[in-house]
């Protein structure tokens, strides 16, 4: 069978999903990585919410490790300080793995 690269990834997100839920006191930091972009939002699974988020290109050169710090300060702001990780398929390296790492250092424990 032929799959595509995008096919695969949603695959495995649905796996991903199938155990990794967000509710009002840890919600859900789910990842989004296009070609150009990276976006990342905070979500209560339980009432279909989206708590905050933030894009890369709100932080100054698309810094992903700002990204990842601004997640995590608006995060506080609104009282969550533990979050459960959405890589959203992706492989745990690179762009993904960074932003985690930034929004650990950010003050959020998952």
């Amino acid at each position: 069978m032929n799959t595509t690269r995008t096919q695969d990834r949603l695959r495995r997100h649905r796996r991903i999903r199938a155990r990794v839920s967000g509710t009002a006191l840890r919600p859900r930091l789910a990842i989004f990585r296009s070609n150009k972009h990276l976006y990342a939002q905070i979500i209560d699974d339980v009432t279909a919410r989206t708590l905050t988020q933030a894009h890369d290109t709100e932080v100054k050169g698309g810094d992903v490790t700002a990204l990842g710090e601004l997640i995590a300060t608006r995060a506080q702001e609104k009282s969550i300080t533990s979050v459960v990780f959405d890589r959203g398929g992706y492989q745990y390296t690179g762009r993904i793995k960074v932003l985690a790492e930034a929004v650990r250092k950010g003050g959020l424990t998952f």
